[in-house]
């Protein structure tokens, strides 16, 4: 068995996947207490369809689906919860005196010991991806308290915090949904007998559970208490923030409150911090509007915009684009409300208008600190606008983000802000418009042949098209169909022509006709593109993107 404990740098370096130097480089800067797999695929060394085929061919260690592969429940009480979650491993059989268990690294050679002096028997290791290790770990751990019949005299005077209170279990067992269903808001909405349980996950709400309104005075009140909000202040909206650990995976959560009629409604944002080192080149942009907008960032001045609804991605397009510009060399600033994701070497600013810290006197402090380059969270206002505009023409390069359906529609917004139409024109150098459309699941992705309404769309718009595809549904998806999202964008260039339409007061379909002749890819242009490769459907674009 010796011969066989290598370490798995060396295995990948090899079977050719890594450089001597790429794995000495990794060694030395990975965070203390990280695994060599997760350090590598945080770099993005090796993914981790790469990392399953070396652990498969070079160890002989065999792979499974957790998702099709019957778990025996009976195996789980042999590991505890919190060892799994902490190694992120799974018993999945028992035959004789074999324990097999999925691992995430099967490799880990301490935690197979472990397991082995714990159970007595011979662990046989199995190699799963970690996202389906998480996902089965959620699904066969959780506590299954209903909740539904609570004696309401007795755990009123419990109290909130304590470990075992039934309100801290159910709020640890939302979250730990939310986390496995890689939602990204929790909406508890309050019915008149009854509380509605909602995920929004990629982008799609739906409910999972209908809960009997007598916990919910403890539920809320132990959400208030985690987020440092006012128990007793039911009238008023309220907006807090929690960090904490579910299961050994750390959370930041967003908290808004809202008075209905039937009580307060909470809406839980889970910010996914594994978003905030994203590269552009991992934004989902064609090469085409890439290169664009790779051109413009690297502008020494001008104003920058991305425009579209909530929820479809500008924060992260803004930090991808704030990533590759953070150099030494530049001094950035950001004032945000609020600050999503800390990045280091980027001074960001939270707005706070209780005590006067808004968008406008933020952005006024923030140009006497001499920055290169400004991020302002939104232009919500003609304040902010101006003082944006003004800085973009005095040597900032200015990011920023405004709600508008396309990118053309943009200019006319700014100017429905009373900024001087002059400045607009000067300082605007390009609009970004995005969205998010969801992805057709791998696992149980068909082809079918175009019907000859989706044929029409594809000639109407020029785009040759022999065959789409589709999700059937598998429980990796939830029978969705769907799985992940990607994002797709518009980029609009304010070339000296458009300026020029646009000091003239031209209309904005004159201005979009001259886009189409210098060939403009549109909204509806790219979902069509991304679903000829196979990586969404029509349906999915349709949904986000207008036809025109």
């Amino acid at each position: 068995m010796k011969s066989e404990r290598k370490r798995l740098g060396d295995l990948l370096v090899e079977a050719g996947m890594i450089t001597k130097e790429n794995l000495q480089d990794t060694l030395k800067n990975k965070k203390a207490g990280q695994k060599m797999g997760d350090a590598l695929l945080e770099r993005r060394l090796i993914n981790e369809q790469q990392l399953i085929e070396v652990l498969e061919f070079q160890l002989g260690i065999p792979h499974t689906n957790l998702y099709q592969c019957p778990i025996d429940t009976s195996v789980l009480s042999l590991i505890s919860k919190d060892f799994a979650f902490r190694n992120l491993l799974i018993p999945i059989q028992r035959e004789g005196n074999q324990l097999t268990v999925a691992m995430h690294d099967p490799m880990d050679y301490i935690a197979l010991d472990d397991m082995g002096l714990s159970t007595g028997l011979v662990i046989a290791p199995v190699i799963a991806k970690k996202e389906e290790i998480i996902a089965s770990l959620y699904k066969y751990y959780s506590r299954r308290e209903t909740f539904e019949e609570l004696d309401m005299n007795r755990i009123a005077t419990e109290n909130l915090a304590g470990e075992d209170a039934p309100a801290v279990k159910l709020v640890n067992q939302l979250l730990e949904a939310g986390l496995q269903m890689k939602a990204s808001d929790i909406h508890i909405d309050p019915q008149e007998s009854t509380i509605l349980i909602r995920y929004r996950v990629d982008g799609i709400l739906r409910t999972e559970r209908i809960l009997s309104k007598n916990i919910y005075s403890l539920l809320i009140a132990r959400i208030k208490i985690l987020a440092n909000l006012n128990i007793t202040e039911t009238r008023l909206p309220q907006d807090g923030r929690i960090k904490l650990d579910v299961n050994a995976t750390p959370v930041d959560l967003r908290i808004s409150l809202l008075p209905t009629v039937f009580g307060e409604k909470i809406v839980i944002r889970i910010l996914d911090l594994s978003n905030v080192m994203i590269q552009l080149s991992q934004l989902g942009f064609n090469k085409v509007n890439g290169q664009a907008f790779g051109a413009m960032i690297e502008r020494p001045s001008g104003m920058i915009l991305i425009t579209g609804p909530t929820g479809s991605g500008k924060t992260s397009t803004l930090y991808a684009a704030l990533n590759q510009l953070n150099t030494e060399q530049v001094n950035i600033i950001t004032v945000e409300d609020p600050v999503e994701y800390q990045m280091k070497g980027i001074n960001q600013v939270q707005v706070n208008p209780s005590i006067g810290l808004t968008f406008a006197s933020g952005l006024r402090s923030i140009l006497r600190q001499d920055p290169n380059i400004v991020m302002i969270g939104e232009i919500r206002d003609r304040e902010t606008a101006e003082i944006a505009v003004r800085a973009s023409l005095t040597g900032h390069l200015v990011l920023s983000t405004l709600h508008t359906n396309s990118a053309l529609s943009t200019i006319p917004r700014l100017l429905d802000m009373d900024v001087e139409p002059y400045l607009v024109v000067s300082s605007l150098i390009g609009v970004i418009a995005q969205r998010l459309i969801r992805k057709v699941c791998p696992d149980c992705k068909v082809a079918y042949t175009p019907s000859e309404m989706e044929r029409n769309l594809f000639q109407k718009r020029g785009i040759p098209v022999q065959a789409l595809h589709r999700g059937k549904g598998c429980p990796s998806c939830q029978n969705s169909g769907y799985h992940g999202r990607i994002a797709i964008h518009e980029v609009l260039n304010i070339d000296d022509e458009i300026q020029s339409m646009m000091m003239n007061n031209k209309p904005l379909s004159e201005i979009k006709q001259y886009t189409v002749r210098n060939g403009m890819i549109f909204l509806i242009d790219d979902g069509l593109l991304k679903a000829k490769q196979g990586l969404t459907t029509v349906e999915e674009v349709l949904r986000v993107a207008l036809q025109d």
